[in-house]
């Protein structure tokens, strides 16, 4: 779910840019190391796909802790991926980023951010959703 996600962040950002998306990876670095993410040497994107798969990871285990806690999400796995992408957008754009010491545009831009929950929706939401059903199905029937 981590390589779909930053994969579509990688397309996302060179159709709308036609720049390098390593810069996507140096952005990742900055929430932690500021503007010398962008200066710094080849080790920033090493460590912006580092913090990428750490963020990736938690929010796959926190959706594993809550599924079998939250009975409707097992109801409907497609809605199920699109209010947690959403979920996942709203957290990480309107709480974490703001917190760290990544620069953060001020103007909200709807399509930037029906892109970004979009992108969430398909790549995080989606497999989550549907591996999570899977897992907690199969247990239950064993």
């Amino acid at each position: 779910m981590g390589s779909l996600d930053i994969l579509a962040a990688f397309i996302s950002f060179y159709i709308q840019t036609g720049r390098n998306p390593i810069v996507v990876l140096k952005y990742i670095a900055s929430a932690v190391f500021g503007k010398k993410a962008y200066a710094g040497d080849a080790m920033m994107p090493a460590l912006g796909l580092l913090f990428h798969f750490m963020i990736a990871f938690i929010w796959t285990i926190f959706f594993f802790l809550i599924y079998p806690r939250l009975k409707f999400l097992s109801q409907n796995k497609i809605l199920t991926a699109v209010l947690y992408g959403i979920f996942i957008w709203i957290v990480m754009n309107r709480l974490v980023v703001p917190i760290s010491k990544a620069s953060v545009s001020t103007v909200f831009n709807w399509k930037q951010a029906a892109i970004g929950a979009s992108s969430l929706i398909v790549a995080i939401g989606i497999p989550l959703s549907f591996l999570a059903y899977r897992f907690y199905y199969r247990k239950a029937i064993a």
